[in-house]
C-alpha cells in the first residue's frame, strides 16, 4: 500500500480489541520540544480522553495520527503491526478519521459536496450522480441530526452546524479510530447531548474514539480512560471516573484549590458604561435587540447570560461599534459614543476579546508582537514611522506578564496554542490602555490552567479601576466571576441577578421564560434579585 508501510519484523502482539498505540513518540520543531516520548492506546469500542494544557502536545499527536508530522522518534502501531503514516489519505486508509478545532470545508460548496469531497458518486458516464450523493448526504445528516438539505451551501451555516457537518464527514469514512479535537466547544448543551449520542453510537459499534476536551465534566460523562499530557509527555493514565481535583493536579503539576478567583470590590465604583434603549432589528425584521439597559460601575465584572441566539454578542458588538444599532445611547463615562464607530469606541477606552478569536480577534500570519501592538499602533507611530523597537519592549513586557508560551516574538499567531492565542488577544487592548474589556467567551476552548490566569487578569484590570462585561455560555463561569448576572432572551434583558439568588436554576429560569419586556419593567424582574 503507498505511503501505508508495515514494517517488516516488528510487529508486538496486540492487547485485546487494541486498535492503535503509540509508543515513545517523540516530535521536535525548531527551538521546542512538543513530545517526549509519549505512550497512548485505544481499544475498539472504547472513549479514550487526551487531557492535557494548551501546549501540552496534544495537537501535535493528533497531526502525527493524521499525517500532518511525521514522529522523529518511536513508533505507531495498528492492529499490532507499526505503520508509517505520511498524508492524510494514508491515515484514511488506515480507517483514521480527525475532525480537527479549525474546520476543514469548503465554504463554496454545497454540504453534500463537502461531505464526499474527492469521493464523489460517478455515474458509468463518469459524471457526478447527484441524486446518490444527496441521498448518501441525507442520511448522514439525519445520523447526525441536523436539520439542514444536502443542497444548502456550507457559508450560510452556523458554527455548530459547521460542527455537525465534520462529524458527518468522518462518519462517511466508516472509520475505525475517530479522533475528535474539542468538538463541543462550539456546541449547547442540546447538542452536546446530540453528539454524545453519536459517540456512544459509535463506541457500542466497535469504533475507538480519541476525544479531546477541556471540559472536565465531560469526562465521567463519556470516557472510558484518561491519559494526561504535560510538557510534551504522558504523566499518568487513569480511569474516567477520576476526580475533577486529581485530573487539574495531573495537567498542571500543581493544585489549584479555587478556580473562580474572583475579588469582590469593597465599594462599586462609579457607572462608567451606561446603555439605555438599545434596539437594531434583525436580518429577518424580527427585534435582534429591542430596549436593552444596563450600567456597569467601575470595578466590577457583569456577566451577560442567556442562551445561543439570545442577542448577547450583539450588544457586545452594537457597544463597541462593530455593528449599528436604530435607536438608544452608549455612554462612557457620560459621554455619548457615536454608532457604528469603532475607533471612537477605541479612543473611549473600549476593547473586545470577540467569540471567534482567530477570525476576528488575530491576524494569524502576523508576528506575536505585531498583534499585541495592533490597538495602539497609532501611538507607536512617529510621522509616519512606527516605533519598532519601543513596540518589542511593549510587546514583551506584556507576553512576559501573561505567561504566554512561545520561542519569541517574532513567531506567527497562528503557531500559539488556543489558550496562548486567547492570551494575545486580550494584552492587545491591555496595552491599549483599555477602560471596559467586553470578553465574549474568553475561555472557549482552553485548558483549565489558562482559564484561571484569564480569571486572575480579570481581577487586576477590575482592581485597577476598568470594567470587564462578560458574556459565557460557561454558566459555573459565568457565577462564579461576576458581580453581577444579567440575563437575555430573544434580545431582550430579562432579569438581574447578585449575591444568593444568582444561581444556575434562577439563571436558567430566566433565559428561557417569554421576553415580554425589559428589566425596567417590575414583571420582568419578578423573581430576580436587583443588584
Amino acid at each position: 500500500m503507498t505511503g501505508v508501510d508495515d514494517v517488516p519484523g516488528r510487529g508486538t502482539t496486540p492487547v485485546r480489541n487494541e486498535l492503535l498505540r503509540i509508543e515513545g513518540a517523540a516530535k521536535s520543531f525548531p527551538g521546542v520540544r512538543a513530545l517526549d516520548g509519549v505512550d497512548l492506546s485505544l481499544r475498539a469500542g472504547e472513549v479514550h480522553v487526551l487531557l492535557g494544557e494548551n501546549g501540552a502536545g496534544k495537537s501535535t499527536l493528533i497531526k502525527m495520527l493524521s499525517g500532518v508530522h511525521r514522529p522523529d522518534e518511536g513508533r505507531i502501531l495498528m492492529d499490532g503491526r507499526e505503520v508509517a503514516i505520511r498524508s492524510a489519505q494514508d491515515a484514511e486508509r488506515l480507517g483514521i478519521a480527525t475532525i480537527h478545532q479549525e474546520f476543514n470545508l469548503v465554504p463554496g460548496l454545497t454540504v453534500a459536496e463537502n461531505l464526499f469531497l474527492g469521493r464523489q458518486p460517478r455515474t458509468r458516464l463518469g459524471l457526478i450522480d447527484k441524486r446518490t450523493l444527496h441521498t448518501r448526504a441525507a442520511a448522514l445528516l439525519r445520523r447526525v441530526r441536523l436539520d439542514a438539505s444536502p443542497a444548502t451551501p456550507v457559508r450560510e451555516l452556523g458554527i455548530a452546524q459547521l460542527q455537525m457537518v465534520e462529524i458527518a464527514k468522518a462518519l462517511s469514512l466508516d472509520a475505525r479510530v475517530l479522533i475528535m479535537d474539542e468538538p463541543t466547544a462550539v456546541l449547547t448543551s442540546g447538542e452536546v447531548e446530540t453528539l454524545f449520542g453519536i459517540v456512544r453510537a459509535l463506541r457500542a459499534s466497535g469504533v475507538g474514539v480519541l476525544f479531546i476536551t477541556h471540559h472536565l465534566q465531560e469526562i465521567a460523562a463519556l470516557g472510558d480512560r484518561v491519559t494526561v499530557l504535560r510538557d510534551g509527555r504522558s504523566v499518568a493514565e487513569v480511569p474516567a471516573t477520576a476526580g475533577e481535583d486529581e485530573l487539574i493536579r495531573l495537567m498542571v503539576g500543581r493544585d489549584i484549590a479555587e478556580q473562580y478567583p474572583r475579588r469582590r470590590p469593597d465599594t462599586p465604583g462609579a457607572p462608567l458604561l451606561r446603555v439605555r434603549g438599545l434596539t437594531r432589528a434583525g436580518a429577518a425584521g424580527g427585534p435582534a435587540l429591542q430596549d436593552v439597559a444596563f450600567d456597569v460601575r467601575a470595578g466590577e465584572v457583569v456577566g451577560l447570560a442567556g442562551l445561543v441566539g439570545a442577542g448577547r454578542t450583539e450588544v457586545a458588538r452594537a457597544l463597541f461599534g462593530a455593528d449599528r444599532y436604530d435607536a438608544g445611547t452608549v455612554e462612557i463615562d457620560g459621554r455619548p459614543l457615536p454608532r457604528g464607530d469603532v475607533r471612537a469606541a477605541m479612543r473611549a477606552g473600549l476593547g473586545l476579546v470577540p467569540e471567534d478569536r482567530k477570525g476576528q480577534g488575530l491576524v494569524l500570519d502576523a508576528s506575536l508582537q505585531d498583534n499585541l501592538t495592533l490597538a495602539r499602533l497609532h501611538r507607536d507611530t512617529r510621522a509616519g514611522f512606527v516605533d519598532r523597537r519601543a513596540q518589542r519592549r511593549e510587546a514583551a513586557e506584556v507576553a512576559a506578564r501573561l505567561k504566554v508560551r512561545t520561542t519569541g516574538l517574532d513567531r506567527s499567531a497562528r503557531t500559539l496554542s488556543g489558550g496562548n492565542q486567547q492570551k494575545i488577544v486580550i494584552g492587545k487592548w491591555l496595552l491599549a490602555g483599555v477602560r471596559l474589556l467586553i470578553l465574549d467567551e474568553p475561555t472557549r476552548g482552553i485548558d483549565v490552567g489558562a482559564k484561571v490566569e484569564i480569571y486572575r487578569l480579570v481581577n487586576e484590570l477590575t482592581a485597577a479601576g476598568c470594567a470587564v462585561l462578560m458574556i459565557s455560555s460557561d454558566l459555573p463561569e459565568v457565577l462564579g466571576m461576576s458581580d453581577r448576572v444579567l440575563v437575555m432572551a430573544q434580545g431582550r434583558l430579562v432579569g438581574e441577578l447578585a449575591g444568593p439568588a444568582a444561581t444556575q436554576d434562577a439563571v436558567m429560569e430566566l433565559a428561557v421564560r417569554p421576553a415580554h419586556g425589559n428589566t425596567n419593567d417590575q414583571s420582568a424582574m419578578e423573581g430576580s434579585d436587583v443588584g
